[in-house]
C-alpha cells in the first residue's frame, strides 16, 4: 500500500469514528424523549429536537449515495426537514420521533457500511456538488463537511434535551 492509500484509509477511519460518535450522541440525547418533548421549541429562536433529528437524516439521505448506499427516505418524507425549511411548530407537521430515530439508526449503519467499503482513491474524486460552493470539492472534503455538519447539530441535541426538562445524557 502506498503512502497516499494509507493516508486515505486513515481519513476513512477518522470519518467513521466521527460519524459513530455523532450517532451515539444523538441516541443518548434523544433517549426517553416523548413526541411532545421532541417538539418543544427553544426560546427565543431555533429548531426543536424533532426538526434537528429530521434534518440530520435529510443530510445523510443526500450523502448516502456518495458512499454507494441507498437513501433511507425514498418517498420524500424528509423534505420537511431540509436546510432552510420552516421550524416544526405543529405536531401534525412532524414525523414521530420514534420513526425518526429508527431511520437515524438505519442511515448511520448505511453510512458506516458505505465508508467501510469506500475505495480510498474515491476520496480524491470530484464531488457532484458543494454546499460551500468550492469548485475543487472532492468526495473526501464533502464527506468531511457532512461529518462536521452532523457533529454541529448533534451538539444542539444536548441543549434541546435540557430545554425539554431532561438531565444531561453525556457525563
Amino acid at each position: 500500500m502506498n503512502a497516499s492509500a494509507s493516508q486515505s484509509n486513515r481519513e476513512i477511519s477518522m470519518l467513521r469514528h466521527q460519524a459513530g460518535m455523532v450517532h451515539q450522541v444523538v441516541r443518548l440525547n434523544t433517549a426517553g424523549l416523548s413526541q411532545a418533548e421532541s417538539l418543544i421549541q427553544p426560546q427565543s429562536a431555533g429548531n426543536c429536537m424533532n426538526w434537528i433529528v429530521g434534518h440530520l437524516l435529510s443530510v445523510y439521505n443526500q450523502a448516502l449515495p456518495l458512499v454507494h448506499q441507498e437513501a433511507v427516505d425514498r418517498n420524500g418524507s424528509l423534505d420537511r426537514y431540509k436546510r432552510g425549511s420552516a421550524p416544526v411548530q405543529r405536531p401534525e407537521d412532524a414525523l414521530d420521533i420514534s420513526d425518526l430515530m429508527a431511520a437515524w439508526d438505519e442511515s448511520c449503519a448505511r453510512f458506516d457500511a458505505g465508508l467501510a467499503a469506500l475505495p480510498p482513491e474515491e476520496l480524491n474524486a470530484p464531488a457532484p456538488m458543494s454546499p460551500t460552493d468550492n469548485p475543487n470539492e472532492t468526495i473526501g472534503s464533502l464527506l468531511s463537511t457532512v461529518c462536521w455538519h452532523q457533529a454541529y447539530h448533534a451538539g444542539q441535541t444536548g441543549v434541546l434535551r435540557r430545554v425539554a426538562g431532561k438531565s444531561g445524557a453525556i457525563k
